[in-house]
C-alpha cells in the first residue's frame, strides 16, 4: 500500500498529514514533541485527494466553520490504543473528558495511565481530539503539540472561540 504526505501551516504550527488511498492515517505536530514517524515511508503528494480533503476540513475547523470531521480515518496501533482513539472521537466539540472518564468508557477503569499513554501516541491529532482530554482536576496536561497548542484548540472550541476563528 502506498502512503502519501504533505505539510500544512495551522494556527498551532505546522502539521504533517499522511494518508493512503482509503483513509487518513496521521495528523502530526511539527513542533511541541516534534514530528513523529507514523511508521511508513510516504511520498510527498500534497494534491492527493485524501490529503486535500483533510486539509480542507482542518482549514474549516480552524476558521470556525466545522465542528465534526468526516474524512475516513485508519488508526494504526494496538487494540488498546485503537479503543482509546475511537473513544476520543466520541468527545463532542467544545467538551472535555478526563483520562479516568475515557478509561471507564472503554471498560478499563484502572487503566488511567495507559489511557494517558495511548492519548499521547494518538497519530491523528485534532481530528481524533486528544486535546479534549484533561486531568481529573481540570488541569491541562501534556500534549504532543505543546500545552500552548492544546489551550489554543480548546479556546477555539469554547463559546468565545468564534473570536479566535476570525483572526
Amino acid at each position: 500500500m502506498d502512503y502519501f504526505r504533505t505539510s500544512i501551516p495551522s494556527p498551532v504550527g505546522g502539521l504533517t498529514l499522511a494518508a493512503h488511498d482509503d483513509a487518513l492515517v496521521a495528523v502530526l505536530f511539527e513542533r511541541g514533541n516534534g514530528p513523529r514517524d507514523f511508521g511508513h515511508e510516504a511520498l510527498d503528494e500534497p494534491d492527493h485527494p485524501m490529503l486535500r480533503r483533510a486539509k480542507r476540513q482542518l482549514d474549516e475547523y480552524f476558521h470556525g466553520r466545522r465542528r465534526e470531521f468526516d474524512v475516513p480515518l485508519e488508526f494504526e496501533g494496538t487494540d488498546f490504543q485503537r479503543q482509546v482513539w475511537n473513544a476520543l472521537l466520541s468527545i463532542p466539540y467544545g467538551e472535555t473528558r478526563s483520562y479516568s472518564q475515557i478509561a471507564k468508557q472503554i471498560g478499563r477503569p484502572d487503566a488511567v495511565r495507559a489511557v494517558g499513554a495511548a492519548n499521547g501516541a494518538n497519530p491523528i491529532s485534532i481530528i481524533a481530539p486528544c486535546h479534549r482530554v484533561i486531568g481529573a482536576s481540570g488541569d491541562l496536561t501534556g500534549f504532543g503539540g505543546g500545552l500552548e497548542a492544546k489551550e489554543l484548540l480548546l479556546g477555539l472550541e469554547s463559546p468565545q472561540g468564534d473570536l479566535l476563528a476570525q483572526r
